[in-house]
């Protein structure tokens, strides 16, 4: 049997943006993100520009891996 809901849900809890990440300058990879961002935001791929600032975001610069 369906039960009747009589109220709506509580909204969802929505922060503030986080800002968009600078890439590293001197990070090949970063760069190529970047690009990738900037030709995704003029063709209103607000997905894809997203995908790239957590690229960016969690791209390991200077960290060594134990061997």
């Amino acid at each position: 049997m369906t039960r009747r809901v009589e109220v709506m849900e509580p909204a969802p809890m929505v922060g503030v943006p986080m800002p968009e990440p600078d890439p590293v300058h001197d990070c090949a990879e970063c760069r190529a993100l970047a690009r990738q961002r900037e030709t995704a935001r003029q063709e209103r791929d607000h997905t894809t520009v997203s995908d790239c600032n957590v690229k960016i975001r969690r791209h390991p610069h200077g960290i060594q891996k134990d061997s």
